[in-house]
């Protein structure tokens, strides 16, 4: 609430000349402590991060899904333990309570990352990401062409709902 809260005094500012104040959905950056699957991860704040557009199967559950633990170990690696930084879109939580953003480490963004090489799908839950879903649409269709991750290893694909 907090977080939606931010954004609507964003538009507010922006709509009535507020000046070039930038208001935030949360952090700019923090250090992630942990992972918890493929798509979402915990701050050293305390703050859930969901990456936006990229839908990673799960994990965890009756046996979890095909591509899970692959695609916990593939986040993992890149981010566990290292400094983030985060960009917000269209939308600030998602309903869970989640901060929705794109995550970079080291310039390399991890939504993009996970997406191209086939760690998981696109989801683009209006508005959040609306801006680049095109973007992530054309790096999905490349993954499944080459056959990449979940593309290649699961039938059906779990994470495409």
């Amino acid at each position: 609430m907090r977080a939606l809260m931010k954004c609507a005094l964003a538009c507010w500012l922006a709509a009535c000349g507020g000046g070039d104040a930038e208001v935030s959905c949360g952090p700019a950056s923090g250090r992630v402590a942990e992972v918890l699957d493929g798509d979402t991860v915990v701050l050293e704040g305390g703050e859930r991060v969901r990456y936006l557009l990229a839908d990673a199967p799960e994990r965890t559950g009756a046996g979890g899904d095909c591509f899970g633990p692959e695609a916990h170990a593939f986040n993992r690696g890149l981010v566990e333990g290292r400094r983030v930084a985060l960009t917000y879109g269209e939308a600030c939580e998602d309903r869970f309570g989640r901060l929705l953003a794109y995550v970079s480490v080291d310039g390399r963004e991890v939504n993009t990352l996970l997406v191209e090489r086939g760690h998981a799908c696109v989801l683009h839950v209006p508005p959040a990401g609306r801006s680049r879903r095109a973007e992530f649409q054309a790096l999905e269709a490349q993954a499944r062409l080459a056959r990449r991750g979940v593309w290649g290893a699961c039938a059906p694909v779990p994470c495409q709902r």
